[in-house]
């Protein structure tokens, strides 16, 4: 205190000097002066908190060092404190973010901007029923960066997941807008039955989730829960793994505004390279017969450019993608309210993907006790554009890149213009889908899939006790789809002039189908902390979830008006009629316990019990426990002498999960209606006593004592952060044994079924992850910080059925190879491996022995493939030395699993510019390319256009090359051939942005303007030679790694900002 002050008023207030003060009024004055000397005293400091992607921050605590002076920034990242001394230290800190201390010094304004915590160990994740600081995690738990996530312009956040956490295998069939991934994580563990992960959206477990419903800028965090510790809590629907994905709420402070958009350009990564007419020409000649008879001389199409019919289905795809919100309120009551538009064309023609989306979060406080809280989401979407994944009518002529392929490039009078403006080729051969002009078809085809989501939950809290918590929740999910196809005149599958079209003419159909999920889930928790040493949370809980789905749908040929479309077909004749209705409960009770003695040992229990309907009563319930440890090593005494190690633990834990991915009525036995005997086409019919009985039969033997597939997983893992957590290492082992795996067991000829669904087999899944975080530069103007993952899993099938060494996969293409499986699954071996002939190139003229007239006769010591070999056919290994090429001679001939996946990420701060890179890779896994059988000559279509690299073929001109003579393919087999390195290094996203400076922003009234652009699929480094090497166009864990006729991806390219008002 000012020394002169405190003499004058002892001058003037003698009762200082008393001991009992006497002068009450004295006194009273003597407040006042205080007061008012104290308040002249103090200093208000202002400002704003943003991250390294100048995004407001919201919640950030601001404290005064040394003293309980704090506050908190709102809703805009901005903030009010008041301090006494310019000496003080302003101290900020934010949860997933490295702290950062300033002196007030003569500031009055402070702007800050946070980066983001290498290691993020004090970060709060999301776990099952609750949150947990990662640092506390017993469990194996990932989390996706949001911040680089959202620089990637995408519909939906899957589509951007692929090597962002480690362990998580995500696979995109093709390229079309609105298809979801598939998502594997840490391997398969089922053979027959769906591996995808479960999905739990702000509390609600979704089994089959359309990721595409969210704007991934409605997202607050996706956390992904991969270890038993982590998983158990789901039970029966944890086995495959739980992805957590928290949207975002309402923060304290005033109204909110913020705006996102961004416009784009995509255009497909690559082409096939086509033969020229000059080589197409030299093709139908060497096939011979009538066809090349109808060309003329070679020379004369030397020179014509011909017909490129994937430029005229290829288009530049725009995309667009408005977002708006609105946040804020009180310490009582938060909201948010969201909406977006997002609109994406294909990269082919007339196909393409839009979604209208809505959000509103209410959360209430209603006293210290209680409190409510409300969020709804509804969706509206699109998709549109010709099927890519399966064909009309079996035949891989029908596909839509076949018929871009195929095309020829030039008719026999050296024409162009003609094969582009009319349906048909009319030299091709009748019947071949392939004469169907590809751009009038597209064009033309109608068929859209709309779609409508409504996600809404509520919940109540209420504080029984001071650390005793009951929450109830309750909601729905209501999700309808109704698919609508017309096939008029000009489209493959209406036209007269294809196999298809013969027979239904112009037809259509329609099918709807409504899933309505609800849920109640009631839980009780107690946190407490016994003398400063021991916390404890207990959880305790009982939920019920159901789900109805219902469908139905109906079609129609010979539609006699096609001008109507598709409100024409009550005028054709009914095709099919189909309705369906399904209905399945679960009933679960769970408890958790988590201890921890001194924030330093650390222990986790959890157990469910769930009861499904999906299983008969003698196998209703699945017990599935778990339990963990945790020692963090760093807060031992032995280890403060070592300050370069900041943060250490081990950790390890081992439970159970379950996979209850059947159908509903999957242990019942079935009876079937409409089923044919012999040749007689007759429904509901069955011949007995040489006569034709009507009326129903057993279509399948059931299985009364059906029960869950059930995996135990081990997990240890280690975590260590160095150098005040500068740089933080993640790695990890697992092993995951999965048993009674649901397979369809062949039966003994006696049973009367050739195959029953069984309980039988196991798989194992062993692994090694490691994730690095680091800060590399983090100076005043220039930040960098890095962050690399990889993954290794080996999958391996330990037994199947009994008496079934292996188990076998058909794959539908093409009905050439219908009878023909491409994959096996044997016990040793991946779930997934390509099965076929290993080739061994064309035969050469050593093989033979040339007779006096000029044929060729094959020698008497190599094998003769088949009854008609002649030189430049192909040749086939004969594995078990008999001297015939059959299916005795298959093997196992690739294997679509990768070695490693992972991803690698920087992100670099100048000032105001920020800028991201991103890879992604996957090493070692093959491709069954069997766009190759089609298009290299293998089965032969006469008037089809083959890839240019099938121009160099063998001939007695060119006996180097390993491509077979024109009709030297043989018969349709599988074959090493095909099967090609699918390896991959792709640069994913790149984006780059600038920040305006706040003092240009609040001229034009904004709190923060982000402009930028980014790139999504660059540049991709393979020896693949397909369309694209991340694809696998037949998803299936016993079908990976198949591409025919993909959907191609787009590079794209756009320009967006970012604004809060």
């Amino acid at each position: 205190m000012n020394r002169n002050l405190l003499r004058a008023l002892r001058r003037n207030l003698p009762c200082l000097n008393l001991r009992v003060p006497k002068c009450i009024g004295h006194v009273l004055l003597l407040t006042m002066v205080f007061a008012s000397f104290s308040a002249r005293a103090q200093i208000t400091i202002t400002g704003s908190v943003k991250d390294t992607n100048a995004e407001s921050l919201a919640g950030v605590s601001i404290a005064i060092k040394g003293t309980k002076t704090v506050t908190f920034t709102n809703g805009d990242g901005k903030f009010t404190i008041q301090s006494r001394k310019v000496t003080d230290t302003l101290v900020f800190t934010s949860v997933g973010f490295q702290s950062q201390e300033v002196v007030i010094g003569s500031k009055k304004n402070i702007d800050i901007v946070l980066n983001e915590s290498a290691s993020a160990l004090n970060e709060v994740v999301v776990i099952g029923y609750g949150t947990s600081e990662r640092k506390d995690l017993t469990g194996s738990v990932g989390s996706v960066k949001m911040a680089d996530l959202l620089k990637a312009p995408v519909a939906s956040f899957d589509e951007a997941l692929a090597g962002r956490v480690a362990g998580v295998q995500v696979t995109t069939a093709d390229g079309q807008p609105g298809q979801a991934p598939t998502i594997i994580i840490r391997g398969a563990n089922s053979i027959t039955q769906d591996n995808s992960p479960l999905y739990v959206v702000d509390g609600f477990p979704l089994e089959n989730f359309a990721n595409n419903t969210l704007n991934p800028a409605e997202i607050e965090t996706i956390d992904i829960l991969k270890d038993a510790s982590s998983t158990a809590i789901y039970g029966a629907r944890g086995a495959n793994g739980v992805i957590m994905i928290t949207t975002k709420k309402g923060q304290v402070g005033s109204p909110t505004i913020s705006y996102q958009n961004w416009f784009g350009q995509g255009r497909n990564l690559k082409k096939m390279e086509m033969m020229s007419p000059y080589e197409f020409v030299r093709y139908q000649k060497e096939y011979g017969g009538a066809v090349a008879a109808t060309y003329r001389d070679l020379e004369f199409y030397r020179g014509i450019q011909g017909v490129d019919w994937q430029d005229l289905i290829f288009q530049n795809a725009s995309s667009s993608n408005h977002f708006i919100s609105v946040n804020g309120g009180t310490t009582a009551t938060k909201y948010a309210i969201s909406g977006s538009v997002f609109n994406q064309e294909g990269a082919i023609i007339n196909s393409g993907f839009n979604r209208y989306q809505g959000r509103i979060v209410l959360n209430q406080t209603i006293s210290p006790k209680l409190s409510v809280g409300i969020n709804t989401n509804f969706t509206n979407a699109k998709t549109f554009g010709q099927i890519f994944r399966d064909s009309e009518n079996g035949s891989a002529t029908s596909y839509t890149m076949y018929s871009a392929w195929g095309s020829r490039p030039v008719n026999s009078s050296g024409e162009t213009d003609v094969i582009i403006d009319i349906l048909d080729d009319p030299e091709v051969d009748n019947l071949n889908d392939y004469r169907i002009n590809p751009v009038l078809n597209l064009n033309n085809v109608y068929n859209p899939v709309f779609s409508n989501t409504l996600i809404a939950n509520a919940h109540v809290d209420y504080k029984i006790l001071k650390n005793l918590t009951f929450r109830t929740t309750g909601g729905v999910t209501r999700t309808s789809r109704r698919a609508e196809r017309f096939f008029n005149s000009l489209t493959s599958g209406g036209s007269i002039l294809t196999p298809i079209g013969q027979t239904n003419g112009i037809n259509g159909s329609i099918s709807d189908i409504t899933n309505n999920n609800w849920l109640n889930e009631n839980t009780l928790t107690y946190n407490k902390t016994f003398a400063k040493k021991h916390s404890l949370n207990v959880l305790g809980g009982f939920t019920m979830q159901g789900t109805d789905i219902t469908s139905s749908g109906y079609s129609a040929i010979q539609l006699p008006n096609e001008s109507l479309g598709i409100n024409g077909l009550d005028e054709g004749v009914v095709s099919t009629v189909l309705s369906s209705s399904l209905s399945s409960t679960l009933a679960s009770f769970l408890g958790r316990v988590n201890y921890g003695y001194m924030n330093k040992y650390l222990f986790s229990a959890s157990f469910r019990a769930d009861g499904s309907s999906k299983f008969p009563k003698i196998n209703r319930w699945g017990y599935f426990p778990t339990a963990s440890l945790g020692w963090v090593i760093s807060r031992e005494k032995f280890m403060k002498n070592i300050p370069v190690v900041s943060f250490a633990k081990l950790r390890a834990s081992y439970g159970l999960n379950g996979n209850n991915r059947v159908s509903e009525f999957g242990y019942l036995p079935a009876l079937q209606l409409n089923f044919f005997s012999g040749s007689a086409n007759t429904a509901s019919s069955y011949a007995f006593n040489n006569t034709v009985q009507t009326g129903a039969a057993a279509a399948n033997l059931g299985n009364s004592n059906l029960k869950w597939e059930t995996t135990a997983q081990l997990d240890v893992g280690f975590e260590i952060g160095l150098l005040k957590d500068r740089i933080s290492l993640v790695s990890e082992y697992y092993n995951k044994k999965t048993t009674d795996l649901l397979l369809n067991a062949t039966l003994a000829p006696s049973m009367g079924y050739k195959t029953a669904f069984k309980n039988i087999g196991a798989v194992l899944n062993q692994g090694f992850e490691f994730t690095i975080n680091t800060n590399n530069i983090n100076s005043q103007n220039f930040k960098w910080n890095s962050s690399f993952n990889i993954s290794f899993n080996r999958n391996k099938v330990l037994s199947l059925n009994e008496d079934q060494p292996s188990l076998a996969t058909a794959v539908g293409w093409n009905s050439n190879f219908s009878q023909t499986q491409p994959y096996i699954a044997v016990p040793g071996r991946p779930i997934s491996m390509f099965y076929g002939l290993i080739w061994d190139g064309v035969y050469q003229l050593s093989d033979f022995n040339q007779l006096p007239n000029g044929t060729y006769q094959i020698k008497s010591n190599v094998v003769n493939y088949n009854s008609n070999s002649q030189p430049g056919h192909i040749k086939y290994r004969d594995l078990n030395g008999d001297g015939i090429i059959n299916n005795l001679d298959y093997s196992i001939i690739g294997n679509p699993n990768p070695l490693h996946i992972g991803g690698f990420t920087n992100n670099f701060v100048y000032k105001g510019f920020d800028l991201n890179v991103f890879f992604q890779w996957s090493y070692g896994n093959e491709i069954f390319n069997t766009n190759r059988i089609e298009f290299e000559g293998q089965t032969a279509r006469i008037q089809l256009n083959m890839f240019a690299s099938y121009a160099d073929r063998w001939s007695l001109d060119n006996q180097s090359s390993t491509n077979h003579v024109v009709r030297g393919g043989g018969a349709n087999v599988y074959s090493s051939r095909v099967v090609e390195d699918g390896s991959y290094l792709r640069l994913k996203t790149v984006a780059l942005g600038y920040s305006l400076p706040s003092s240009w922003t609040k001229k034009i009234a904004v709190s923060s303007l982000r402009i930028y652009t980014s790139g999504q699929n660059l540049i991709t480094w393979t020896n693949y030679s397909g369309l694209d090497p991340e694809v696998s166009t037949r998803p299936g864990a016993l079908t990976q790694g198949f591409d025919f006729s993909p959907y191609p991806k787009a590079r794209t390219i756009t320009f967006g900002l970012n604004a809060k008002f």
